[in-house]
Order: structure tokens, then C-alpha cells, then sequence
């Protein structure tokens, strides 16, 4: 294979930040008088359904509420939103092991850096000038966000779009995820996928991966054929 471009998934794969935004959700609901409180145990089994909105109507259906309305939950996302970018810039997150270093890496051999998230463009480029100190389009060459397609993980619809907007075959990429939901969706697309759970989606079945490696730093990336020379090189 060709090695022409990675595209990593964000929240979970390049920052451990799902916390962040199980924050943000729980103050906008507070803020918003919605008797809602998402426990790290509601949250973990929420990451299942991708998507924030998504998510919000899951939990609505699970406990058989009535409201909020679309509508409305369209509202608290956009408050969420606004919410977690506020916190995530006064708290920095941090870059998970190893993905500073490959991403450099990768850079400076000529590959193309990609993004394909279910989350929301705004919620990308909050986590990159916490971590980079830049926008989310000085990091990466493409950036393909959930709010971009029609359906989210396990679709393959942002993979696709990521994969059209580089201008390449799939079979030129290698793909970075965190989740199971993640894995389905690029393998859909016909990338072929590593993986680095995170503390969310430690207990996930990896099984269907191509590799699962603790994270991304070098002595562990060097397992991994396509990457070897890059890593030699870092």
C-alpha cells in the first residue's frame, strides 16, 4: 500500500476529551432547568449512539420522556457547543501519547493530516488551539465534521467525505479511531484501521480491527507496517 494520508477520528483518539463534554452537557442542562444529569456510567453507554443530539434523544427515549422537543435539544446542542469550547480553552486538554509526534511526523514525509469526527467543526477547532494552539485547518489538511453528513458513525459518511476531499483512494490511507462505532465506520469506507481505546471505549470488541495499540507513540507504531518508515524517521 501506498501511504498517502492518516485521518484520525478527534474526541477519544487525539485528546482524551469526552469529559469535557459530559461537563458541558450536564451545566447547559443545569443552565437550561432540564432535570437531566449524565453520570460517567450514562455517559459511557451514551458515547454508543454518536453524535450529541443523537445522544440527547437516545437518553430521552431511554428514560420515555416527552421532552425536550427536537427543537429544543437543537437549541441545548448549540448551547453545549458554545459551553464546551469555553471550558476546554480555560482547561486545556491534552494530546493523548504519541499523536503530536506522528502527526509531525507525517508532515514532514509529505502525507496529508485528515479528520473524520462526529462531532461538530466548532468542537474541532476548540480542541485544537487547546492542544496546538492553532485553528483545526492549520493542523490538518482536510477536516470532515459530523455536522457535514447525513449519517454518523457507524456510516461511513465522514470517512467518505474525508477520503473525497483529500482526492484519494481509500486503499492510501490508514485510519485512527478510538471506538467500535468509529472501526465499523471506517472499514466501511475501506480504510483500514488502528485503533488506541480510550478510557470510554476500553471494554469495546476491537476484534475486527487491523491493529489495537495502546496509543500512538512510536515504539508502538513501528508495528505497524505501512507507518514503519515514518516512525524511523520521527
Amino acid at each position: 500500500m501506498t501511504l498517502s494520508a492518516l485521518i484520525s477520528d478527534v474526541d477519544g483518539t487525539l485528546s482524551e476529551a469526552e469529559e469535557a463534554h459530559r461537563r458541558a452537557f450536564n451545566e447547559t442542562f443545569a443552565e437550561a432547568c432540564v432535570d437531566w444529569y449524565w453520570s460517567i456510567e450514562d455517559y459511557t453507554w451514551l458515547l454508543k449512539t454518536t453524535g450529541g443530539k443523537e445522544r440527547m434523544r437516545a437518553f430521552r427515549e431511554h428514560i420515555g420522556a416527552a421532552s425536550p422537543s427536537d427543537d429544543e435539544i437543537a437549541a441545548l446542542h448549540k448551547a453545549k457547543t458554545d459551553r464546551y469550547g469555553a471550558l476546554v480553552e480555560s482547561r486545556a486538554l491534552t494530546l493523548r501519547p504519541g499523536v503530536a509526534d506522528l502527526i509531525a511526523a507525517a508532515r514532514a514525509a509529505g502525507l496529508k493530516v485528515a479528520v473524520a469526527t462526529t462531532t461538530n467543526r466548532p468542537n474541532v477547532d476548540a480542541l485544537c488551539r487547546a492542544c496546538w494552539g492553532k485553528e483545526a485547518a492549520e493542523v490538518f489538511d482536510v477536516i470532515a465534521a459530523g455536522d457535514e453528513v447525513y449519517a454518523k458513525k457507524p456510516a461511513p459518511d465522514v470517512f467518505n467525505l474525508a477520503v473525497k476531499r483529500l482526492g484519494i483512494d481509500p486503499s492510501e490511507a490508514l485510519a485512527f479511531e478510538d471506538s467500535r462505532n468509529g472501526v465499523l465506520s471506517a472499514q466501511a469506507a475501506g480504510l483500514r484501521v488502528v485503533v488506541t481505546p480510550s478510557r470510554d471505549t476500553a471494554a469495546e470488541d476491537f476484534s475486527m480491527a487491523e491493529w489495537v495499540l495502546a496509543d500512538l507513540r512510536s515504539r508502538n507504531v513501528a508495528t505497524i507496517e505501512p507507518l514503519s518508515a515514518l516512525v524511523q524517521t520521527a
